[in-house]
């Protein structure tokens, strides 16, 4: 990691109704750097994601991406980034490579579509329709998407949900590639041993906060030391997701207690 900083947050906040999706979020992200987000559902982890891309606006605080404010600057960032959202959809009736052809024309600078087809295995389905697609071939597909304008920070939510195991050892892949080739990956995932693998650092989340930010290694010593107690008794070497869920539930007992 060069050290230069891509992604930078500032008291991040964003409300819907009575509830605090993001409360005073920040931190900051690293040219080269993998970093992880990890959290329950409704943490605001996509919410987070949300505002990054400039799909939503925040209520207050500040974000920025490649020097570029999201949401007044939204054109031009996204000429530089790849995104893949957890919800996402296509025209039923569209072929996946009409899609790829589609979304690389609108970007000065396209990488090769066949390529793409190639890498997420998508070659035999090129004249399919997104309809007819399987969970996890729809999944590479979007993965693809992501990665048509070769962009500087991609942003990926729930990158391997719905993939065999194939192609989530591909996407794993991916990573370790597009890292060697200096892009900035957020990943935001549920797979805790996905985020202890890949990521520089990961960030906690829990009720719109981040409990713990630091590197995978760190945040098992930190809080779990170094072994731990599996399910049927025995000592075992501590992993990330027993750090995650004793920070969580530490957190869900001490926001219960707050209301």
């Amino acid at each position: 990691m060069s050290g230069a900083e891509i992604i930078s947050v500032r008291g991040l906040r964003k409300r819907y109704g009575a509830v605090m999706a993001l409360d005073g979020v920040s931190f900051s992200v690293t040219r080269g750097e993998t970093f992880g987000i990890v959290g329950p559902n409704g943490a605001g982890k996509t919410t987070l994601i949300e505002c990054l891309v400039g799909l939503r606006t925040p209520d207050g605080g500040e974000a920025r991406v490649l020097g570029l404010d999201p949401v007044r600057q939204g054109r031009r960032l996204h000429e530089r980034i790849g995104v893949q959202l957890q919800e996402s959809a296509l025209p039923e009736g569209i072929k996946v490579e009409e899609a790829l052809w589609l979304f690389a024309s609108l970007y000065p600078h396209a990488v090769d579509t066949r390529a793409l087809l190639s890498c997420w295995g998508l070659e035999q389905k090129r004249k399919v329709r997104f309809a007819s697609l399987s969970g996890g071939q729809r999944q590479r597909l979007f993965i693809a998407l992501a990665l048509v304008n070769d962009p500087k920070v991609v942003f990926f939510d729930e990158l391997t949900a719905g993939l065999d195991p194939e192609a989530r050892h591909a996407s794993w892949n991916l990573i370790g590639e597009l890292r060697a080739r200096g892009v900035t990956i957020v990943l935001v995932t549920h797979a805790m041993e996905e985020a202890e693998a890949l990521c520089d650092r990961v960030a906690i989340m829990d009720h719109g906060r981040i409990l713990a930010l630091d590197t995978p290694g760190r945040l098992i010593l930190d809080t779990v030391g170094d072994s731990a107690v599996g399910s049927r008794g025995q000592r075992r070497g501590a992993t990330l997701e027993d750090a995650y869920l004793s920070m969580t539930s530490a957190a869900t007992v001490e926001w219960k207690e707050s209301k």
